[in-house]
């Protein structure tokens, strides 16, 4: 573990925000810039957060549930296809558990959280789904190893093969 840890540290960590209201951005955005160490993109615009994630390796994406133009669980959606390893979180003022699980089940939402939100709560949620996010990343890594040495020894054994028949 803490080899990983070496490797992922926080300060790596890509979190994308998307929220119609300016303020509640800004005051996410100045609680993780406070807090933490990720490395933050902010958007109001849903459209503009669909292309950044279509362009950039994204570790957390959280997003409000009710914006002008596109849905939170739709563009979470587009982050599950962009960046499908990145825990998505949905963070709404609306107490609606049928959408909450709507969310879980079609982008396979990491939490629910409701507005306002309780920092500390927020911080560990956050944690959570990165840590989870750098296990996934350091997993892969490690199959393709696997993958590359088991290439390697079955060429090998070709080879040893060939020089004995």
């Amino acid at each position: 573990m803490d080899e990983m840890n070496a490797k992922y540290a926080e300060s790596d960590a890509q979190v994308v925000l998307v929220d119609d209201e300016e303020m509640v951005l800004d005051t996410l955005r100045t609680f993780l810039e406070l807090e933490t160490d990720y490395k933050v993109a902010s958007f109001a615009d849903p459209a503009e957060a669909v292309t950044f994630g279509r362009e950039n390796s994204v570790d957390l994406v959280v997003s409000d549930f009710l914006m002008p133009g596109i849905s939170g669980i739709e563009l979470l959606r587009e982050y599950a296809e962009s960046n499908p390893h990145a825990p998505r979180v949905l963070l709404t003022g609306y107490a609606d558990k049928a959408s909450a699980i709507k969310a879980i089940n079609e982008v396979g939402l990491f939490q629910y959280l409701e507005k306002p939100w309780d920092n500390e709560q927020l911080l560990v949620v956050f944690r959570n789904a990165l840590d989870r996010r750098f296990l996934v990343k350091a997993l892969q890594e490690k199959i393709a190893e696997i993958d590359m040495a088991q290439g390697k020894l079955s060429g090998l054994q070709d080879d040893i093969l060939r020089t004995f028949i």
